[in-house]
């Protein structure tokens, strides 16, 4: 069909060797978190009933490049390669779109009824996920390709009306609205943004200060598209956390100069530097943000 975005996403440290299909591995470690994740969710309700227990999901929306069936069906088959994830921890299933893709491809999953059993009985109460980008695909093979900056596969096309980062991810706030929307129609849970950030390179002006507006107007432009989801759209969100508060190691590039935080630290790629912290002006701007729960934006 296309990249399948599938294998950034499970976070199941796997290892494969030479002539192993990649793929079919991929969901047969899937399932097994699957119903690691259920079991944990039953546990938890026998504990405490009144418990709410959520999954997280790294979300990239895809848009087709254009009203062609093609790339209406490439986007598609694309979303649901993400929203297979969430289905089965909300739904407690096994999507029939993802039966049929083991069918075509001749994979035969380790999935036992004591396994699916359990997933009816572990679905999730809510849904925490990251949101930083979006990605559009087209069925055009004549189009050239640019990749979601090591976000969501390479294989996707550029989208006119959308800017990127300095590592070439798109910056797409409305993205935000429109997936918070999908998920809600889809599954009629409560939705948590638990990641949501700018990484950028950041350095000292000559006043000393960092003064980071470009992460400032970031979060701004994607919390103004949460709140139009939730006052406007009418969807369930119950909270949102940013990425991060302090500068980290990139999860994708290893970087520390790919930068996240609203708090800096010195140190470089190489690991060196004096780690002292410096908050820069997205720090005193999130504080009024919180203290005004989202009522102060500027």
């Amino acid at each position: 069909m296309t990249e399948n975005p599938i294998f950034a996403f499970t976070n199941s440290g796997l290892k494969f060797k030479e002539g192993e299909d990649r793929e079919q591995l991929v969901y047969q470690a899937s399932h097994y978190e699957f119903v690691a994740s259920a079991l944990a969710v039953k546990e938890g309700h026998e504990i405490d009933p009144q418990l709410m227990i959520g999954c997280m999901v790294a979300a990239s929306p895809y848009y087709p490049n254009t009203p062609n069936p093609d790339d209406l069906l490439k986007a598609q088959w694309m979303n649901r390669t993400q929203y297979f994830y969430s289905d089965v921890q909300c739904r407690g299933f096994y999507p029939e779109y993802m039966i049929k893709h083991w069918e075509r491809k001749g994979y035969s999953i380790d999935i036992t009824q004591s396994d699916l059993s359990i997933l009816k009985e572990g679905v999730v109460d809510y849904i925490g996920f990251s949101y930083y980008l979006s990605s559009t695909v087209s069925a055009n093979s004549k189009l050239k390709r640019i990749g979601s900056g090591n976000a969501s596969g390479s294989d996707t096309v550029e989208n006119p009306y959308l800017t990127r980062s300095q590592w070439g991810w798109t910056i797409d706030p409305q993205g935000l609205r429109y997936y918070i929307n999908e998920m809600y129609d889809r599954y009629h849970l409560p939705l948590f943004i638990v990641e949501n950030g700018l990484g950028a390179e950041d350095g000292t002006d000559s006043d000393g200060e960092i003064h980071d507006q470009y992460r400032i107007n970031y979060l701004r432009d994607h919390i103004i598209e949460m709140k139009k989801a939730i006052d406007v759209d009418g969807n369930d969100v119950m909270g949102y956390t940013v990425w991060g508060c302090i500068d980290p190691v990139s999860f994708t590039t290893g970087q520390m100069s790919k930068r996240y935080g609203m708090i800096y630290v010195d140190v470089n790629d190489k690991g060196e530097g004096t780690l002292q912290r410096k908050k820069k002006d997205s720090f005193a701007w999130y504080k009024r943000v919180i203290s005004s729960n989202g009522e102060v934006l500027n």
